[in-house]
């Protein structure tokens, strides 16, 4: 079973204002590491609190949130950003 990658308007805006190499490190990132792969927990972590059942995948100093659906086999990216600044955007 795998999983396909999609993402929210939000998500592609906050990647559009991160600089060119940083959002193409993300998106080769997201590219080679989520997209078609059999389990997306294997590598990120579960948020906590308001934030819970969404995951946090780390990509240096930068995060990528996302939901898991696993009825339909997707991963729909929430958020992106700098690990300072990605928490408080989606709170």
């Amino acid at each position: 079973m795998k999983y396909t990658v999609f993402y929210e308007k939000e998500a592609l805006k906050q990647l559009e204002k991160l600089n060119k190499e940083t959002s193409d490190r993300i998106i080769t990132w997201i590219n080679k590491n989520l997209e078609g792969c059999d389990d997306p927990r294997r590598i990120g972590k579960p948020l906590k609190g308001n934030q819970a059942g969404t995951w946090r995948y780390r990509i240096g100093d930068h995060r990528v949130l996302a939901k898991i659906e696993d009825k339909k086999l997707i991963i729909v990216v929430v958020g992106t950003g700098h690990r300072k600044k990605i928490y408080k955007k989606t709170s």
